[in-house]
């Protein structure tokens, strides 16, 4: 059992409303407890952060980031299960994700040292002025308020308090009810490589009790989300006059041209539409592949997806494990349903035992039904036959959602269309919709976003102020 308490002003808690139960979704056993806040201890924690101000060097900043980093490889497996524990996500993943959330702090650490400042002259035009221009950038005076999800308990805190600590803010940290338990893990780790407690405060329980006062409180100058997007829009409407940066759903397709390795491009789509049980805004949401290719593609990605384990999330042998809870499953498992009886073919998985839904390929999927329409959280590998590639650049933005996408072809042509055409904030060539590196600017538009970046380099931009001034310069 893991039993934790919350973080405010450096105290560990417990909360007002008493506690919350953390469940693994594999066997259904309760995992741990975290506290109940109430929102006079969300209050609590915004004043204390208020009245906070962090005078740490670049080099203080650097080094907490750089330990923290080195922290969490030294205590990866420990770190991996309790991810697994409460999220359901299989070994494999989990300890990838600790991987990803090193890269995280050490990448800021290294550009946290960087000067963000511009010079420009001011003699350039023949009414210009001996002076120079000169840009800093200076933290938020208010609070930042980050609300986190569960598909990677880890990574996803990670992104929001490792650029706040390289900008020198203050953060209360809101994780999803589900999987709490990373975060305060975190924050523990945090606290070890010095960090001061101010700076980071991790607030548990449920949305009805806080909710509200981690989006409108007066003392939050932004919000950072990573969620559904009926809550992201939700967030955008309550929020008021501040800062939102929200990083919504997705709808992922992996577009596979006649000309494309179909070895390479079915490895593509079974490990994009599988990892981390499909669970990624990014993941690979359809299929859009030729009609001339498609059964000899089809046969790969069933052969592939016949060889993952699903099963038990510890196992190390498991590729894939749960979803997050069993409500979800039986969603999948009513789309693919439904898309059966408008025509899909399944010719693999559909098995579905409590929250453990294993991978599932179907093909000749109507382009516009609920299963490929709608953002699908789980490892369904649905196939869109298309005739060419306005057919393919229509059907691929023809969702509300704009995140990523994925394109499988070698000619150049084909290829600065897709990157011109298709309406997404991402879009890689021989790669999974969702590649990138942890600094690289991430985000979508329409549903997905509202075309504000996250990555490290965009977060610290938005988690800062951009002041301006001038001087004579002779």
């Amino acid at each position: 059992m893991f039993d934790k308490k919350m973080y405010i002003g450096g105290k560990k808690v417990e909360g007002e409303h008493g506690s919350v139960e953390v469940i693994n979704p594999f066997n259904g056993k309760v995992v741990g407890t975290v506290p109940r806040a109430s929102k006079r201890q969300v209050d609590q924690a915004m004043e204390i952060a208020k009245n906070f101000q962090s005078n740490l060097t670049r080099y203080e900043r650097q080094q907490i980031l750089t330990t923290t980093a080195d922290l969490l490889i030294s205590r990866r497996d420990e770190i991996s299960d309790i991810i697994t524990a409460e999220s359901g996500l299989c070994k494999k993943d989990s300890l990838y994700e600790v991987g990803r959330a090193f890269d995280v702090f050490s990448l800021t650490g290294q550009l946290c040292i960087l000067d963000d400042g511009q010079i420009f002259s001011c003699d350039l035009t023949p009414h210009g002025q001996k002076r120079k221009i000169f840009t800093q950038r200076e933290p938020l005076q208010g609070v930042i308020s980050a609300i986190t999800p569960f598909n990677h308990p880890l990574n996803m805190v990670a992104h929001k308090i490792a650029p706040s600590i390289a900008t020198n803010n203050r953060m209360i940290c809101k994780p999803t009810e589900k999987t709490p338990l990373t975060a305060l893990l975190l924050a523990d780790i945090l606290s070890e490589a010095g960090l001061p407690p101010e700076m980071f405060q991790v607030i548990t329980g449920l949305p009805e009790d806080i909710g509200d006062a981690m989006i409108s409180h007066p003392h939050i100058d932004l919000v950072t989300f990573t969620g559904s997007v009926g809550v992201g829009k939700y967030i955008a409407e309550k929020a008021g006059y501040r800062r939102t940066v929200l990083e919504l759903g997705g709808n992922a397709p992996l577009i596979i041209m006649e000309d494309a390795d179909l070895e390479r491009a079915s490895n593509l789509a079974v490990a994009g539409a599988t990892k981390n049980s499909g669970q990624r805004c990014t993941a690979v949401k359809r299929i859009l592949v030729e009609e001339s290719i498609a059964d000899a593609l089809v046969e790969k990605i069933v052969l592939k997806a016949s060889k993952l384990i699903c099963g038990d999330p510890v196992n190390m042998q498991t590729d894939v494990g749960t979803v997050i809870d069993e409500s979800s499953a039986i969603l999948f498992e009513t789309r693919v349903k439904n898309a059966i009886s408008l025509g899909a073919k399944k010719l693999y998985g559909n098995e579905r035992q409590g929250a453990l839904f294993h991978p599932t390929v179907l093909d000749h999927v109507p382009w516009d039904c609920e299963l490929v329409m709608e953002e699908t959280f789980g490892p369904v590998i649905p196939i869109i036959r298309i005739n060419d590639i306005d057919d393919a650049i229509k059907i691929a933005n023809g969702t509300s959602f704009g995140l990523s996408s994925g394109v499988c072809t070698n000619r150049l042509d084909s290829i600065t269309r897709f990157i011109n055409e298709l309406n997404h904030g991402t879009v890689n060539i021989w790669e999974v919709p969702g590649y990138r590196i942890e600094m690289s600017p991430f985000g979508g538009i329409k549903d997905s976003g509202l075309g504000y970046k996250e990555g490290v380099m965009e977060a610290m931009k938005s988690f800062s102020n951009l002041k301006t001034f001038s001087m004579p310069w002779l």
